[in-house]
């Protein structure tokens, strides 16, 4: 007879939320599961600030908000709550919660190795649930690429992707002007090479 494996333990909202505002690592949840968040680089740290920053700026005098990291994102009530890196929302109505956004209109996430396949894949489908979100924006944090998404119709996301250090990520909505160069400033990171060295056939 086998060894029995231990069951996971369903957390209430309730306990959920207790736990979040007792514990000093983040917590997502879904269906009753909590996932722990990993720990950020000094690179996905400094993206999303330099990401935040650029916001804060084009959307100065507007009814808009920019949040970084430790603001909950409700896919779903009462069963589904992520953290975005950054996330910004214009509607009145989130101004009333202290702890959640319910209508994001752009979410951003810096990728890392662990978490880049469901960033891309998974977690975009659980976020295009939410009608308010117009922009989705990806950012690597291991070479100069921007990889964003903007909702033209319900179910209809367009794709435009950015590596050239000129490159500047427009989102005329929200005012937003940002040049990679200025994304990736503080970083360590280097652009893809523009011209291949002798011998090496251009990417």
């Amino acid at each position: 007879m086998g060894e029995q494996q231990p069951q996971p333990h369903y957390y209430t909202p309730a306990e959920y939320f207790a736990l979040e505002e007792q514990g000093e690592v983040r917590h997502e949840y879904f269906g009753g599961e909590v996932f722990a968040m990993a720990g950020a680089t000094k690179a996905h740290n400094l993206l999303s600030k330099a990401m935040m920053n650029g916001l804060d700026a084009a959307l100065l005098g507007r009814q808009c908000r920019v949040f970084i990291g430790d603001v909950r994102v409700v896919i779903k009530e009462n069963h589904h709550y992520v953290y975005p890196d950054v996330v910004v929302s214009c509607d009145p109505d989130d101004e009333r919660d202290d702890l959640l956004v319910r209508k994001p209109l752009l979410i951003v996430e810096v990728l890392s190795d662990s978490t880049a396949a469901y960033d891309r894949s998974d977690k975009f489908k659980h976020y295009r649930q939410l009608a308010s979100l117009r922009y989705y924006v990806l950012i690597h944090q291991n070479r100069w690429l921007v990889e964003w998404f903007h909702r033209e119709e319900p179910d209809k996301w367009v794709y435009h992707s950015l590596d050239s250090p000129t490159d500047v990520l427009e989102i005329a909505e929200l005012n937003l002007q940002l040049p990679l160069a200025d994304l990736y400033a503080a970083t360590n990171i280097a652009p893809l090479r523009l011209t291949p060295p002798p011998g090496e056939e251009p990417r």
